[in-house]
C-alpha cells in the first residue's frame, strides 16, 4: 500500500460492530485503525455483515517463527458466517493475507448467488467466470501455505496421543439447498460442508474435487443405495 492509499484509507471503519482481541499480545491503536480500514472495504462486498471478530495470536514456538503471528477474522451476517485465517512473520502481513482470503470467499459466493438468482444464466460469460476463478485459485495457492505445511492444532494441546478426537462441534440442522451449502462452504473456507438437503431431507455433504468441481454425498437406506448402484 502506498502512502497516498494509506492516507485515503485512514479513519475508515465499517458500520458493523468490530471486536479485536489478542492472545499473548497487546493490540496497539494504530493496528486497530488498520484493521478497521480493511474491514470497511470487506463490508462493501456484503452489506448484510453485522459483526466482525478479529483475533490475534502470537506463537511462542521459535520453530514457527516464520508463521509466528496469526490472525483469524470471523464475519457474521444475516444467516451466514465467513471466516479466514492467516499465519505470517508479522501481524501486518497476516492481516493482508487473511483479508485477501475473506475477500475471495465473499466474491465467489456473490457470483454464485448472482448465477442462482438468474436461473443459472450467468450475468457474465462462462469464459469470464472461469478466468476469474482460475486467477483466484492461482492467487490462493501463492498466498497460502500448502495443505500439509501447517498443523491447525499446533500449540492447542500440550500432551495428547495421536488418533484421538480433539474437537467436536454442533451445527444447526436447518434444511438448505445444495447451492446454499456450497456457498456456506466457501464462506467458512472449508473443503466440505455437512447439511440437510431440503429437497431430499437427507443428511448430505458437499466437498471440493479437482479444479472447480464439487462432489455430493448423501445418506440413504441400504436398499435404495443397492438399487442405485
Amino acid at each position: 500500500m502506498t502512502a497516498a492509499e494509506h492516507d485515503n484509507n485512514a479513519g475508515l471503519s465499517p458500520a458493523a460492530q468490530v471486536t479485536i482481541t489478542g492472545r499473548n499480545v497487546e493490540v496497539p491503536e494504530h493496528f486497530q485503525e488498520r484493521v478497521n480500514s480493511k474491514l470497511a472495504k470487506i463490508e462493501k462486498l456484503d452489506p448484510t455483515l453485522t459483526f466482525f471478530n478479529v483475533e490475534l495470536k502470537h506463537e511462542r514456538n521459535p520453530r514457527r517463527e516464520a508463521h509466528a503471528e496469526s490472525i483469524q477474522i470471523t464475519a457474521t451476517g444475516k444467516g451466514h458466517l465467513a471466516r479466514a485465517e492467516a499465519k505470517e512473520d508479522s501481524f501486518y502481513a497476516a492481516l493482508e493475507a487473511a483479508v485477501d482470503k475473506l475477500e475471495r470467499s465473499l466474491r465467489k459466493v456473490k457470483v454464485r448467488r448472482e448465477i442462482s438468482r438468474s436461473g443459472h444464466r450467468a450475468p457474465k460469460s462462462t469464459g469470464q467466470v472461469a478466468a476469474e476463478l482460475a486467477t483466484e485459485a492461482a492467487e490462493a495457492r501463492e498466498a497460502a501455505p500448502g495443505k500439509y505445511d501447517v498443523d491447525p492444532y499446533e500449540g492447542q494441546f500440550d500432551d495428547f496421543e495421536p488418533g484421538q478426537v480433539v474437537r467436536s462441534k454442533l451445527h444447526p440442522n436447518t434444511p438448505m439447498s445444495v447451492d446454499d451449502a456450497l456457498s456456506e462452504m466457501e464462506l467458512v473456507g472449508h473443503d466440505f460442508y455437512l447439511f440437510i438437503d431440503e429437497e431430499t431431507q437427507r443428511p448430505s455433504v458437499v466437498y471440493r474435487r479437482h479444479a472447480f468441481d464439487y462432489g455430493l454425498i448423501a445418506l440413504a437406506p441400504e436398499g435404495e443405495v443397492e438399487a442405485a448402484e
